[in-house]
């Protein structure tokens, strides 16, 4: 081997080992991870991976109107994930609403107001998810 190719690769080991030792004691931001784990729970729960298996119809126009939920619980349309996905992170951003009101224990106003508006979205999506399960059963 000749003197340049041998020096290529003795120095293409050294920056790929460089490229290991940075990426083995990189320190991610606890933000950015529980903000990935989060959207990962709330694509997961509101039906994504049957969206990218099935790809079923975003809505059907059936008797003179659009239907965008589903009429039976074995099945999904598009915009089934797309509401529960949207109440799921009402609900998700109303327990992180109430977990920073605790943070103001100082100015008990302004803790108790958080803690109402995250209470109020998470009653809220409750409340549209267990109506989007009823019409889905169609009572």
């Amino acid at each position: 081997m000749s003197r340049t190719v041998k020096k290529k690769i003795s120095s293409l080991s050294y920056s790929i080992n460089r490229f290991y030792r940075k990426l083995s004691t990189a320190k991610p931001s606890t933000l950015i991870l529980s903000i990935i784990a989060i959207t990962a729970a709330i694509f997961l729960f509101g039906g994504g991976l049957y969206n990218l298996i099935m790809k079923p119809l975003p809505a059907v126009y059936y008797g003179g109107r659009f239907l965008f939920l589903y009429p039976q619980l074995s099945e999904q349309f598009i915009t089934d994930s797309v509401v529960a996905m949207i109440l799921y992170s009402l609900g998700i951003v109303g327990l992180i609403v109430m977990y920073q009101s605790t943070k103001y224990a100082y100015k008990p106003r302004q803790a108790y107001m958080m803690f109402l508006v995250g209470v109020v979205l998470l009653l809220l999506a409750y409340v549209f998810l267990e109506v989007a399960i009823q019409i889905k059963l169609g009572r």
